[in-house]
């Protein structure tokens, strides 16, 4: 238990200058804890950082859910290293972000994309994304 609370007090691997403990820890354990669009997009990018394929799946709307493969969401995850975090806006609905890694060649790339994202009985969902560049 010492080590997982030293763990949780690294800053959040969403970019936000948060320990992990206040920030996407609490939304990983359950999806309730995401209030906004952000806060949500923002766990799903730590998520891929730390390799929380459940998560990932889980955090899909319900009506896009079916189209995702945890296999292929676990070698998109696992095959990059997930260094930044950019949310360049957000509204109630939409995120913009760029995240940048480096690829399985050891480049660096940047995933630049505006994500739509919906709330259902109360609890905020991932339902798609836009590649912007």
């Amino acid at each position: 238990m010492i080590l997982q609370t030293a763990v949780d007090t690294f800053l959040c691997g969403c970019s936000s200058e948060k320990p992990y403990s206040d920030c996407c820890a609490p939304i990983h354990q359950d999806l309730r804890e995401a209030t906004t669009a952000e806060s949500l997009m923002r766990a799903r990018y730590c998520a891929f950082t730390k390799g929380l394929i459940d998560f990932l799946y889980n955090s899909f709307h319900p009506t896009t859910r079916r189209f995702q493969q945890k296999a292929a969401i676990a070698q998109w995850a696992s095959a990059n290293k997930w260094m930044q975090l950019e949310v360049l806006r957000a509204t109630e609905t939409t995120v913009e972000f760029k995240a940048h890694y480096l690829n399985a060649n050891g480049e660096v790339e940047i995933h630049h994309e505006k994500s739509t994202f919906k709330r259902t009985q109360g609890i905020w969902y991932y339902v798609d994304g836009r590649l912007l560049s």
